[in-house]
């Protein structure tokens, strides 16, 4: 409809370093991502070569040390790389924010010895993680989860199951959360499953609304044995590592969701200035406008909250609220903006032979994962009232 070409992002960086990162991200994106979005989406094919590629770029361990494979990047940079990725394909930036999330319990809380032995190949060695922690019964109540670890010898057995998994039977590592002890959340404890353990199997993946080139699957675990050096953190700790984990995940969310309202933005304004109705492009009509510019708006607001909450975090000051903040404002506009999308475009935005049909339907699930919008609205409260009086 249109020759015009969406503009790159201006974006604020620290470095050259930065710059440079954010250009080959674009350039992986434009060559390797974009043009098999579409189709892989529809086949439900997951695009695990990128993610090779990405590893081998030095692009899946980004935020952390560069002792262990990791790039050294301020979570400012590394969140700016997910929007990249998720407005070339949400598949491929939701799974590097997750394999990130999987990294995190590790690279925290993990022992010298731990992260000496198993981050290099995480982090830059071709591995992808999976991160387990709701279940069948315990989603926004995680801290009431049923998975059971228990001790034998110098073993854990683990039995349980872990719902809504993203990378569910295609990951090699899984961070999973157990109880150890007692009930309520001092009796979680982490632990680092390999992907290939005895007893670790994969349901069926589940039938998506979007999203389905990203498998997601309940995992089951069977006396699955993990020895004690794959522990992280100390017993009783895991709730506390899940939840430091989450705090940083919901910011990868959010970096996610404004990639997604972005494309969407750049596929409606490229509809509308070139699509003619009456003698003029419909970008003309000021209805059209005023939509297209609320649209930017929103995606500006969005991004400017999520790298205030990572400049935060960089700093080493507390973000959790504004980490809530983002991913409720984030994922809140992704949905606007990809519906507004799908309206620009009319009958044509219906249809898949148009990519805003698509985003409409990805942008549901962000909403969604990693602590839903009420339950982020609640951490929010809690911030600025206090906690409730019950």
């Amino acid at each position: 409809m249109s020759d015009r070409d969406p503009q790159p992002v201006e974006r604020q960086l620290p470095t050259e370093e930065a710059r440079d990162l954010l250009a080959l991200v674009r350039e992986i994106a434009r060559r390797e991502i974009a043009p098999k979005a579409a189709e892989e989406e529809d086949a439900g094919r997951f695009p695990r070569e990128v993610f090779t590629l990405l590893s081998e770029s030095g692009l899946l361990g980004l935020p952390y040390d560069s002792e262990y494979g990791g790039g050294d990047q301020p979570y400012e940079v590394y969140l700016q790389v997910l929007e990249e990725l998720a407005a070339a394909r949400l598949t491929v930036g939701l799974g590097v924010s997750v394999h990130t999330l999987a990294s995190y319990a590790l690279a925290a809380y993990g022992s010298k010895q731990q992260q000496v032995e198993h981050l290099p190949a995480m982090l830059g060695g071709g591995l992808l993680g999976a991160y387990c922690l709701s279940e069948p019964a315990s989603g926004s109540d995680a801290a009431s989860l049923r998975t059971k670890a228990v001790r034998q010898g110098e073993d854990w057995v683990v039995n349980g199951t872990k719902a809504w998994i993203t990378h569910g039977g295609i990951a090699d590592f899984y961070t999973v959360m157990a109880r150890t002890g007692a009930e309520g959340s001092h009796g979680i404890t982490a632990f680092l499953v390999p992907g290939d353990a005895e007893g670790l199997g994969v349901a069926v993946p589940e039938k998506k609304m979007g999203m389905k080139g990203s498998p997601t699957a309940q995992v089951h675990f069977d006396d699955v044995r993990v020895p004690d050096e794959r522990r992280l953190g100390e017993e009783g700790q895991g709730f506390a590592i899940a939840l430091s984990a989450l705090d940083s995940g919901r910011l990868g969310i959010a970096a996610c969701a404004i990639g997604l309202a972005q494309a969407a933005l750049d596929e409606a304004v490229g509809y509308a200035t070139g699509r003619h109705q009456f003698g003029h492009p419909i970008a003309d009509f000021q209805g059209l406008r005023f939509m297209i510019a609320d649209m930017a708006t929103q995606i500006e607001a969005g991004r400017s909250l999520y790298l205030a909450a990572a400049r935060l975090r960089d700093a080493g000051r507390p973000f959790a609220k504004q980490a809530a903040m983002a991913k409720l404002y984030c994922t809140d506009t992704a949905m606007k903006v990809t519906t507004d999308a799908v309206q620009i475009l009319g009958g044509y935005g219906y249809t898949a032979d148009f990519p805003v049909e698509r985003y409409m339907r990805e942008a549901k699930v962000l909403q969604i994962v990693e602590g839903t919008n009420q339950i982020q609205r609640m951490v929010i409260a809690r911030h600025v009232a206090g906690p409730e009086s019950r």
